[in-house]
């Protein structure tokens, strides 16, 4: 059975329900599987649980969903770029789990490895550990981690192959290989869709086992965040 469907509506069609817990690739807009975003606000589930790094800006990227207000708890390390968020979680209307970056990354590698918790000196002594197990190795006093796994896990890749083989490019790699071995069901978008056999197997990231439905991805701008820029001007001549 062909991995390779039609449009992101068709993907998710039968994948989303309410109160489902959706880990989600990308950092801020970087690499955030735009097209699988803009079809789960269009199902109108709601009660989500979204696992990302951050939660995007508002109108773009997983601020759009918090904008149709399907969200009810997000897991995140960062979410300082959208004011939609911070005003529903400040008024008590979207529950907030920060977790430091790197066990963000860890407990989300931990799920897609099997491995049901882990131990981290991140946190201790802070409110992130408060009410979870701590032990003590060697001396140091280590904090309790669970691990993360998603009922349904949405991804960006720049090229894949039929098979579901991925290849991310540059920095929109980032949460995204992570996030893709998390999912009880895997939905990766792709710029570039190709046939099997024309991937090179040493520079594939996500193996195909890992993914279970493909889309070719929208051409679109890829958003950035902020933009900073200045006039150029001509260099200094340099004395001879």
């Amino acid at each position: 059975m062909s991995k390779v469907h039609g449009s992101a509506a068709q993907v998710l069609a039968d994948v989303m329900r309410d109160g489902m817990t959706l880990a989600v690739g990308g950092f801020g807009l970087s690499g955030i599987p735009a097209d699988l975003i803009e079809a789960v606000r269009d199902t109108g589930v709601q009660g989500l649980t979204v696992v990302s790094n951050n939660m995007g800006v508002d109108g773009k990227g997983l601020g759009l969903l918090i904008e149709a207000g399907q969200v009810a708890k997000v897991i995140a390390s960062y979410v300082g770029e959208n004011k939609l968020f911070a005003e529903q979680y400040l008024a008590g209307k979207l529950e907030v789990e920060f977790t430091p970056q790197g066990t963000l990354a860890e407990r989300l590698r931990a799920g897609g490895s099997g491995i049901p918790a882990f131990y981290t000196k991140t946190g201790v002594g802070t409110l992130v550990a408060e009410g979870k197990p701590h032990a003590e190795f060697d001396g140091e006093l280590y904090v309790q981690e669970r691990a993360i796994i998603a009922d349904v896990a949405l991804v960006h890749a720049h090229t894949a192959d039929t098979d579901g083989n991925l290849i991310y490019r540059y920095t929109a790699r980032n949460f995204n290989p992570v996030v893709a071995t998390a999912g009880r069901i895997t939905i990766a978008e792709a710029e570039l869709v190709v046939e099997p056999g024309v991937l090179d197997p040493n520079h594939v990231i996500t193996p195909g086992v890992y993914v279970q439905r493909l889309i070719q991805a929208t051409d679109r701008v890829k958003d950035i965040e902020q933009r900073t820029i200045r006039t150029r001007t001509e260099s200094a001549a340099v004395p001879a």
